[in-house]
């Protein structure tokens, strides 16, 4: 039974992650050895639970069957384990957010929740990949959106103020964007998921299946040079773009109103909020937000909900 427990927990591990090298660093074993343990998986089951692709791995039909039976009994063996290991007087609680955030906004004032809780340990993961906060060890996430995640909680924590933006040379001998729709008369940049434009789009009440065509780029700052380079308009953090606006480099293409509600959010299941510790983290979070909404008048709580909500859509 614990050799078979081992190999279940091999195969959650490799499902979560799509990488055999990813599920030995979670593991603390080797790849060999992760390998061997899905062979032998493989070899009970009697049909092959993963395909191999240039990227990592894939979950067959059978496997994604047999994981949609394991990743919730092992998201909860291993939130009972978060705690056992933090003793009985101290508690866990496991966030997961982008790492842009993590180290501009989150980390640096860590220091103020411990103050206040020293007995809860933060977890910071971070990853750009959407998580699946039903399936995956994580309490809680911070995201990036319009605060719609089906069957989870979510909480408005900020709206942190995004640019649009272009090279002159982009932009020269046109007419100003006053609208925006005005963007889709432009090549628009993206992230590799293709979110931020069209939750911006929506958040302006436009459907457009148009939204996401462009090129996509896995880093920011790749982002920044495509559109220094003229090759179209960014949708990016202020903070990212600052210098390369104090050179010239690039302009403010459209100086509409932000919607308050593309935004972030902490999101979590309802389950997990059931803890303490997670729900105080959660709580600590909002008031931090709340605090940065005072500081800057125009990241007002958004208008269409309540800053914390059940999500139903």
């Amino acid at each position: 039974m614990i050799r078979r427990f081992a190999l279940l927990q091999t195969f959650v591990a490799v499902a979560r992650t799509q990488r055999m090298k990813e599920a030995a660093d979670v593991l603390a074993v080797t790849p060999g050895a992760v390998s061997q343990r899905i062979r032998q998986l493989e070899e009970i089951v009697g049909q092959p639970l993963f395909t191999r692709t240039r990227e990592g791995v894939e979950l067959t039909a059978s496997g994604t069957e047999m994981f949609a039976a394991l990743a919730q009994p092992f998201a909860a063996i291993e939130a009972i384990d978060r705690d056992l290991d933090s003793g009985s007087t101290r508690k866990r609680v496991v966030v997961n957010t982008m790492p842009s955030l993590a180290a501009t906004w989150l980390v640096p004032r860590l220091n103020g929740f411990t103050r206040l809780n020293p007995n809860i340990e933060v977890v910071i993961e971070t990853s750009n990949k959407l998580i699946d906060l039903k399936r995956d060890p994580v309490d809680l996430a911070i995201r990036h959106g319009l605060g719609r995640y089906d069957g989870l909680d979510s909480a408005w924590l900020m709206t942190l103020e995004y640019v649009i933006v272009a090279s002159p040379g982009l932009l020269r001998g046109k007419a100003p964007m006053k609208m925006p729709l005005d963007c889709l008369n432009y090549p628009r940049l993206h992230g590799v998921q293709r979110r931020d434009w069209a939750m911006w789009f929506e958040a302006q009440g436009i459907q457009n299946p148009e939204v996401k065509k462009g090129h996509a780029f896995s880093d920011v700052q790749l982002i920044v040079a495509a559109a220094i380079a003229g090759q179209g308009l960014a949708l990016l953090r202020d903070a990212y773009v600052l210098e390369a606006l104090r050179t010239g480099e690039l302009v403010k293409a459209y100086e509409g109103s932000w919607p308050a509600q593309f935004g972030y959010y902490a999101v979590g299941t309802s389950e997990s909020l059931q803890r303490p510790a997670v729900r105080r983290f959660r709580d600590w979070l909002v008031d931090e937000g709340q605090r940065d909404t005072k500081d800057a008048p125009l990241q007002a709580a958004p208008s269409i909900e309540a800053p914390r909500r059940r999500s139903t859509s």
